[in-house]
Formats: structure tokens, sequence, C-alpha cells
């Protein structure tokens, strides 16, 4: 009991923290950089913020749960390259959104079968499964790195939704964030998320179903992705597959690990979420107007993720015994 309560306290020291640190940047980056503290910036570091937040939410919810997800990024930029490839030749759409569907949830299916079945660690799998993705798709059902909406689909209408000038995706991820931190706190499954990322052995024990709910994680994890790959292609009007090789994948994980939600399992919340990704999000477009060049924001960004993965794996030890033994 001790134990939980001390890591609560470091938790919320975390989210402090970073709360703290995303206030102090925001005003400095609002007095110094020109351009900064104007509505169209703030709507796009809201914009951009939304779509890294609901794949940040996805993999947040595979991480509570002692797991990792490295083929989000495949899985969003090739099931919406392949709908909008469909489109292209002339699928009905009702028929191109089944096919799209059914390959997400094959992909989130095969992932969690073999990590919770297989016994093969998820870092593994889904590095491969994503690789595989991105591979078959580009090889074999679509035909360029970047492919565009057609002309009058509902996407392109839908991109252009505004609401008080806030677009369309910011209110999506709100909704998205609400709806999984009503999941996580106050459902019997969301409770058996943090028990089984917690201790999966003795979840096991007392009669859950650890690898059944293992897979719909990562099922949950690939629909999320979907969901923010047509957001993207709504907003872009086109979906670029080269995505996939950017460091967006990082940024996720950085989101969601700055933000406190500890790799270790059974840690973490909504909460989490959103202030990595507002700290993220700033960060990111500081950085831009600053000019700074990519190289030397990638660098940042691995040196800040690098270092959060240190400090998490010392705040949250991968399991008690190896805590209490102090291990080399």
């Amino acid at each position: 009991m001790a134990s939980g309560n001390w890591g609560s306290v470091k938790s919320l020291s975390q989210e402090k923290i970073v709360l703290a640190i995303t206030v102090v940047m925001f005003a400095v980056a609002a007095f110094a950089l020109p351009g900064f503290f104007t509505s169209e910036n703030i709507v796009s570091i809201v914009r951009s913020v939304s779509v890294l937040g609901i794949l940040a939410l996805g993999m947040a919810i595979v991480i509570i749960g002692r797991g990792i997800d490295l083929s989000a990024v495949a899985i969003m930029a090739m099931s919406v390259a392949w709908y909008l490839q469909l489109l292209n030749d002339g699928t009905t759409d009702g028929t191109a959104l089944a096919l799209v569907l059914a390959g997400v949830l094959a992909t989130g299916l095969l992932n969690g079968f073999l990590v919770a079945y297989a016994e093969v660690p998820a870092i593994f799998v889904t590095l491969a499964s994503g690789s595989f993705v991105f591979g078959y798709v580009r090889s074999q059902l679509i035909t360029q790195d970047a492919v565009p909406v057609p002309d009058g689909h509902w996407l392109q209408l839908f991109g252009g939704v505004r609401y008080l000038d806030v677009p369309v995706e910011v209110f999506i991820f709100a909704a998205l964030a609400f709806l999984i931190f009503l999941l996580l706190r106050y459902t019997k499954w969301g409770r058996y998320v943090y028990y089984a990322g917690d201790n999966p052995i003795a979840a096991r024990n007392v009669g859950m179903p650890v690898r059944p709910m293992l897979v719909l994680r990562y099922v949950i994890s690939a629909l999320i992705s979907f969901i923010a790959g047509l957001l993207t292609a709504a907003s872009l009007h086109s979906i670029n597959t080269r995505i996939v090789n950017s460091t967006l994948l990082y940024d996720i994980v950085l989101v969601a690990v700055i933000g406190g939600i500890g790799l270790s399992g059974g840690k973490g919340s909504v909460r989490n979420v959103l202030f990595g990704a507002a700290l993220i999000g700033i960060m990111l477009n500081a950085m831009t107007i600053i000019d700074i060049a990519l190289i030397y924001q990638n660098l940042i960004k691995s040196t800040i993720l690098l270092a959060a993965i240190i400090i998490d794996g010392l705040i949250n030890p991968r399991d008690e015994q190896t805590s209490q033994q102090g291990d080399i």
C-alpha cells in the first residue's frame, strides 16, 4: 500500500512539473516569439496537438496495460491510404470503408493475439506488423506515396468544418479523451486495464480475462489510429505514407511518457496525455517559429525522450522485485 501511495505522489508531482513547464514555455514563447500568440497560431497548435493527442490516447491504453504499439503510425497512414485508393479506383464508400475496417481490426487482433497468446514481446510484434502493413499496402494496394481525397468526398467537407473558428478535430479529440476517461475511470474494463498492467500474473490468478483484454487493447489502439488518419486526410485533403518513416511515432511515445504514463504499466490517465500533448505541441511550434533545423529538432526530441525513459525507469521500475533488488 505504501508503495502504491508513493507511486501516486510521484506521478502527481510529475504531472505538476509538466503542467508548470507547459505554462512557463507558453508564456515565454508568447512574449519572445513574434507570431506565436496569435489566433491563427494558437489554432494551429491545438490542431496539431489534437491528432498527436488522439494517437497518444490509443498508445496510453496499451502502455497502461503494460504493452506498447509501434504499429500505430503505419496503421494510421496505410489504412487511410488504402481507403482513399479504393475510392479513387471507383469502389463505393461503404465497401471501401468495410474492407479497410476489416484490415484495421485484423491487424489489431493479430497484434493482440501474438502478444497475449503467443507471448511474443509487444515491441517486436508491433514493430514487425507495422513494417509489414507499410510494405504490403505500399507495394500491393496503392500506387503512390501520397494519395489524394477524391473531389467532393465527405472527408473534404469534414476537414473544413469549424465551430467558433476551432477545427472539428479538436472537438473529436476532446470527445475521445472524455470517452476514454470514462472507460478507464468508471468501468470494470478500465479497472481491469490498471490491474493487469500493474501485475498481470496476480490479475490472471484472481480470474480477470487478462489475455482477451490485452487483445482488445490492441484492437482499440488500431481503431484510434484509423480515426487519426481520417482526420489527417480531412485536414490535408490527402495522406502521405512517408509519414510512417517520420518521427511521429517517437512523438507519440514522448507525449505519453513525458506526460506521466508509466512504461512499467498500471499507471497514468487521460490527463497525462493532455499535459504531454500540450507540452510537446507548444515546444514543436516554438522550434518551428525559431526556425530550428529539422535535424536539430529531432535531436532535441530524442534527447528529451531518452531522458524521460530513463527517469520513468527510475520512478516506475518494471516490477517490484527488480526495484527491491536494485540489480545492475
